[in-house]
Parts: structure tokens; sequence; C-alpha cells
């Protein structure tokens, strides 16, 4: 199966061949950082998501049954090909989503990563024994759903796909794969690249496009289990649509999420942090560090670097290997200068930033952004703007920084900078999130679970975590007597 060119018009990919969908209508791809055309894509339709989970369905119990140790090799074999792919990989994610090109490679290392990880799992699923008595024998299974819908973002859309893939491949599931309009390119790649390695052709399937392939891979009866990343409207709206199938979900959703900077802090440190953590992929991250709350006696050194950092950054188109490139497309870029609107409009301070660089207004653009004087009721402290726009919030001796943390909607990712390990432990039970950092930002590797509290999600993916999204236990009770009376829930 051959790799075809960004420039190329891309079909639909279900059973190992490119089919053209169903109404014959594509979508254009458009590089973030000049706004041309990069690409045709095929508009999948909910016939064309029929068709993809037919043939998902006639391949799950092959591929179901297939030995684990099989299995387990052939997802390593996933692994192997994306590592001898990594240039073309994060080239094609660079020119699709926009992001610099050394966290392009980033990105498409950890996806390699992803497969190898999970491969290793696949002969360890194991069941227990259940100690019931001498009169019988009882045990557990642990079976795979069936087939798996993954509905996949566009800030990390390759390395989404192995996240989300790779475990649901390696428990015996066969997927649907339905990345975002705007950065559909790696996710076709990468399927042909499973195919390669001999995950069979129906087991991996993508169906490209708008609104409406998600929507009918949500609500559709053939779909055993739904893997959603996104906003959190839509995954209210992915939930609605399984409650019909009665189908299981595993949601990350969005997050505000707090760096809280106490007084014994080094503060260099978490200005070092900080920065990473709100503008790395232009701030276009869940787990974004943007809200740092900041003890009052350290504010002004903590705002004076943060400033400095974000005005240091060179931008630029993502082929370049700037510090930041552009946003992914234009709708979202002026959602963001929209809330540096707000932010000013509610009376915070626009420290730096805030609008388009100088000469760029071809691309989708917006500079490092940093808020002060932010007080935790404005809506730039509550809602998730998913920019490279950071809010600072300052608190005093009177005030519980925690309390200011939790109080949002969200829970994904928290985090704390303090020389105190009382401090830091005591921070880490009472914060309302799926994952805490102590003195750094984005602490989870490929190993560790993740997913959200409130409304930044259900379940969790990565770590051996992710495999109970496309595991379910199946109990078995057999007599060694006989007869019996044993009546329910004795």
């Amino acid at each position: 199966m051959s790799h075809q060119s960004a420039t190329d018009r891309h079909d639909l990919l279900v059973d190992g061949e490119r089919r053209p969908p169903a109404d014959g209508e594509y979508l254009t791809t458009r590089d973030p950082a000049t706004g041309e055309a990069i690409a045709e894509v095929a508009a999948g339709t909910a016939e064309d998501v029929d068709a993809a989970v037919a043939v998902a369905r006639e391949a799950s119990p092959a591929w179901r049954d297939t030995d684990p140790v099989e299995r387990g090799e052939t997802v390593r074999r996933v692994a192997e090909l994306v590592r001898e792919n990594v240039e073309d990989l994060a080239e094609l994610e660079c020119l699709d989503q926009g992001k610099p090109l050394s966290q392009a490679r980033s990105d498409v290392e950890s996806a390699a990563r992803y497969f190898a990880y999970y491969a290793g799992a696949a002969d360890k699923l194991e069941g227990t024994s259940v100690p019931v008595g001498t009169g019988q024998v009882d045990y557990t299974v642990r079976e795979p759903y069936g087939v798996s819908a993954q509905i996949l973002p566009w800030n990390f859309p390759g390395n989404l796909f192995a996240r989300g893939v790779a475990p649901a491949l390696v428990a015996g599931n066969s997927v649907v794969v339905k990345p975002a309009p705007t950065t559909p390119l790696s996710a076709l790649r990468l399927a042909e690249l499973c195919h390669e390695a001999g995950v069979p052709a129906g087991a991996v399937n993508v169906v490209t496009g708008g609104g409406e392939p998600g929507a009918a891979l949500t609500g559709h009866e053939g779909v055993d289990t739904v893997t959603f990343t996104g906003s959190v409207p839509t995954g209210q709206a992915v939930m609605k649509a399984a409650a019909d199938t009665i189908t299981p979900v595993t949601l990350e959703l969005g997050g505000k999420n707090p760096a809280i900077v106490y007084p014994d802090a080094d503060v260099e440190e978490a200005v070092e942090w900080v920065d990473t953590g709100i503008f790395t992929n232009a701030g276009q991250i869940c787990s974004a560090a943007d809200r740092a709350i900041v003890h009052e006696s350290v504010y002004e050194e903590f705002v004076e670097g943060i400033v400095a950092a974000a005005e240091s950054y060179q931008l630029g188109p993502g082929s370049e290997d700037p510090d930041m490139g552009p946003l992914n497309h234009a709708d979202h870029q002026e959602k963001v200068l929209d809330y540096v609107d707000v932010g000013e409009r509610e009376g915070a301070t626009l420290a730096t930033g805030g609008g388009v660089p100088d000469g760029m207004d071809e691309g989708y653009f917006v500079e490092p952004t940093v808020f002060t004087d932010v007080e935790n009721d404005m809506r730039i402290a509550q809602e998730e703007v998913f920019g490279p726009v950071l809010a600072v919030i300052p608190y005093g001796d009177d005030e519980d920084p925690i309390e200011l943390a939790n109080d949002v909607q969200y829970g994904l990712v928290a985090g704390v900078f303090t020389q105190d390990v009382r401090r830091a432990m005591n921070a880490t039970r009472r914060l309302e999130a799926g994952n805490v950092y102590v003195n750094k930002w984005f602490g989870d590797t490929n190993q560790t679970p993740f997913g959200g509290y409130k409304h930044s999600g259900i379940g969790r993916e990565k770590g051996l975590a992710a495999l109970d999204s496309y595991l379910q236990t199946k109990n078995v009770a057999v007599n060694l007597e006989q007869g019996g009376s044993d009546l329910p829930g004795a």
C-alpha cells in the first residue's frame, strides 16, 4: 500500500483499500502557516460509516481469537514501522497540524512508544480465580468489546491515534477511526502502517470527514465502545448518542489547569515549567498550564519571568521548526483572539501579546499572551481558551490557593511548585484533578494513567489503566457437585 503525498486527494481507508466517499464530496485541508490548500480529503457520510463498521465487525472475531503472542508481535511491528517512518510522519503532522517540526517528531516517537508499550501487554491480560469454596470453581476472563470507535482531535492527531488504537488492538478489538476534519493525514498513514505490519485490513479503518461520520459512529448499533477526545460540548453529545445503544464511552475532554506557585517555590523553575506548559503546541493542549495561581510575595518576580519568556518566542511555519507555530485553523484563531478581547473587557491586564504577529496575517498565528491581575471568576480564568493565553492570578496569605484551583468545572491536571514536601503532598491530596504534577509540568508518560475529574472526562487513557476501556470482564462459575440450591444474591 503506497503512501500518498499531502497534495493528493485522499479517499477513505476501509478494509485496507482506498474508497471514495458515498456522495463523492471532499473537504479541503489547509496549511495553518499560510492558509493555502494542501489536500482534498473524503467527506465521509453515515453510509460510509455503515460500511466501515460492517467491515470491522466481520474482522473482529478472527482478530479477537488470534493468539495473544502473535497479536502482540504484530502490534510491535507497527511500532517498528512508525520508527522507520518518523521523519515522513513528522513532516506530514507538521504540515497538517502546524506545530514545529521538532514537536511533531516527538509526537511520532511517542506514538511508536504506545504501540511498543501495549504490544508487551497482549499476553498478560489475565483474569482471576475467585475463592468461593470447594463445591465450585469460579474465575474471570477479560474479553474485547468488539468494534471500537476512535474519534480523534486535531491538536495531537497522530499521537492520539496511537494512544487509542494500540490498546484497542492489543485487547483484541477492531477499530474505526474518525480523525478531525482539519488533520486527517497522519491517521490515514498510520492505519496503512498497521496493515503493513500485519494487522488484518478490516481491523483498522479510517473514515474522514466532518460532523456526520462522527455522529454516525457514536450512535451506531454496530459499535461496542467509543473513545473520544475533544471539547466538553461534543463529549456531552457523544454520551447522549451512545446512551441510545448503551455503548460505554471513554472521554478525555477539556481542562483549565492550575499551576500553584507557593511563596517558597523556586520561581525561576516555576516560570520555566509554566512557560513550557502553556506555550507548547501554541497552547492547544487539554493539559496546558493555563492558570498560574501565584502567591503575592513572588508574584512580581513570576510575572517578570513569564512575560520575558513569552516575548522571547520566535514564531513561524512548523516546517522551519520555530519556538511556536500557528494555531490549527482560522475559526480557532478567531476564537482565541475573541478570548483576548474578553480578558481586556473583564479588566485583566494584558501584560504581553494578544494579537497576530506582524507579517503573519496569512496564517493562523497568535502571539504568546500573558494576562495578569486576573480574578478567578473571570471568563479567561474559567473557560478553556485552548491557545497560547496564560491567566496569572495572585493570591494572599488569607486565601487558599487549592480552593481557587478547584473552583472551575474542569479537573484534568494541576501542578504545585514548592520546596515543602508536606505542603506538596497535602496539595496533591486536595486538588480535584486526574493528574497532579509537583515542581514540573507534563509529568505523565505513556505508562501513566491519564484522565479527568468533573467535566474533564470519564475513564483513563495511557498506561495499563487504558486497557479497561477495551476489555470487559466475564465471570465463569463451574459447579463441581451434583445438584445444588444456590439462590440469587446469596
